[in-house]
């Protein structure tokens, strides 16, 4: 059986029981070691691989404004690192390095993790639909698999048309076809044209040892489980759910039976589980200076919203699809990381050559000083990374702070 477990994973097991414990980590060290875990504190990632390898899973999503937003995922943890870069450690090949499934949402995945979704792929099948109707699909399905065979690796578009001419969602046959495939397992997504998913056979583009690897359900929900719980570093049985989208029951059962402490933090309700070279950093424990990052909504810091609440006091929204004159932080607001607090967010926008603060926003209790310096900042260096020529602010609260940051870029 093939299997990777992240190293130094050898302390006592779990026990679910944890109304004897007292706090073993205030929450300040509880929030600092998911920043460590994560990657957004002490110690830069080498590459853009290395970050998808510690994160487990990067989530993708269409929209772009700075970037696609699994390129500020590596930009958070990097600085300025090319597109380039950032594409051929998800989606080089072949042999593919990654493949995209289904996580917690549409991810892309190490390629590694190929067998431990075989589970989810019996499970789709075994459900017989996706979001659209299957019951014409038959003769799409074979069309598909047919093309791909006879011409290579192809997207819905180069196979004769992903949508019908509505919304978004009005998939076209071929679309639904391709789609329910990649469920299953018959094709796979291991590169993307013009951030459009590109169809293959399996066997020709995975590594070879990878093809016809068996790995039981329960088996790969205790791998899923761990991987995520390294990811976070400290966290409730929820937020270990949440991370890799799972039933609570399942990552309770695995718990059982995984090498990571039992931990109580400060202030939480339920007990919590960490892994041991996370706590052995002394970046949990003391204070590390660190450039304040501008923080995508789909990155994994910000999956799971109680999560964030609970850890670092702050409610996370993504407004992109709240109708305009009801949005409170904009479009695309992205929080910024100044230390171990979220700060504040700015809702970016690049236009003519310029990247655009919209709107700026401190926390409650932020110094408007200190938090403009660490907002401009993170603008100046989003700002070089794009290219922009200029960073100009717009709207904020408090309203000094337009004029605090604008004398700081």
């Amino acid at each position: 059986m093939f299997l990777f477990f992240p190293a130094g994973l050898c302390t006592r097991h779990v026990s679910c029981d944890y109304s004897w414990m007292s706090a073993d980590l205030s929450r300040r060290e509880a929030r600092r070691a998911q920043l460590v875990a994560l990657g957004l504190l002490a110690g830069e990632a080498a590459d853009p691989a290395s970050v998808l390898q510690r994160l487990a899973a990067v989530q993708l999503d269409t929209i772009s404004v700075l970037a696609r937003s699994h390129e500020l995922v590596v930009f958070a943890r990097m600085g300025a690192v090319e597109s380039a870069a950032i594409e051929s450690a998800y989606w080089a090949g072949p042999p593919a390095v990654a493949f995209e499934y289904w996580y917690h949402a549409a991810c892309v995945i190490p390629v590694e993790e190929w067998p431990t979704f075989a589970f989810r792929r019996a499970e789709r099948r075994a459900r017989g639909r996706r979001w659209h109707d299957l019951e014409n699909a038959g003769s799409a399905c074979a069309s598909v698999l047919a093309q791909l065979g006879a011409r290579g690796p192809l997207t819905a578009r180069e196979m004769g048309g992903a949508k019908l001419g509505g919304a978004w969602w009005d998939w076209s046959p071929t679309k639904v076809a391709a789609e329910w495939l990649l469920d299953v397992g018959e094709v796979v997504c291991t590169t993307r044209r013009g951030f459009q998913r590109v169809y293959d056979l399996p066997e020709r583009v995975l590594p070879a040892g990878l093809l016809g690897v068996s790995m039981d359900r329960e088996t790969a929900v205790r791998r899923l489980a761990l991987r995520a719980a390294v990811a976070l570093g400290v966290s409730t049985m929820a937020d270990i759910a949440c991370y890799v989208g799972l039933p609570r029951k399942d990552v309770a059962d695995a718990l059982t039976d995984l090498d990571l402490e039992t931990v109580a933090v400060e202030g939480w309700r339920d007990g919590a589980v960490a892994a041991p070279e996370i706590l052995a950093s002394p970046a949990v424990y003391n204070s590390v200076r660190a450039k304040p990052p501008m923080i995508s909504p789909f990155d994994p810091l910000l999956w799971d919203r109680p999560r964030v609440a609970r850890v670092f006091d702050f409610q996370q929204r993504l407004e992109a699809y709240v109708p305009k004159p009801q949005r409170i932080h904009g479009y695309f607001a992205m929080p910024v990381l100044a230390g171990d607090r979220l700060i504040g967010r700015v809702d970016p926008a690049r236009e003519h050559g310029m990247l655009v603060a919209r709107r700026m926003q401190l926390e409650p209790g932020i110094g408007a000083v200190s938090g403009a310096a660490a907002i401009a900042a993170a603008l100046r260096e989003a700002g070089s990374w794009v290219g922009a020529r200029d960073v100009v602010v717009d709207v904020s609260e408090p309203t000094e702070l337009v004029r605090l940051v604008s004398q700081r870029l």
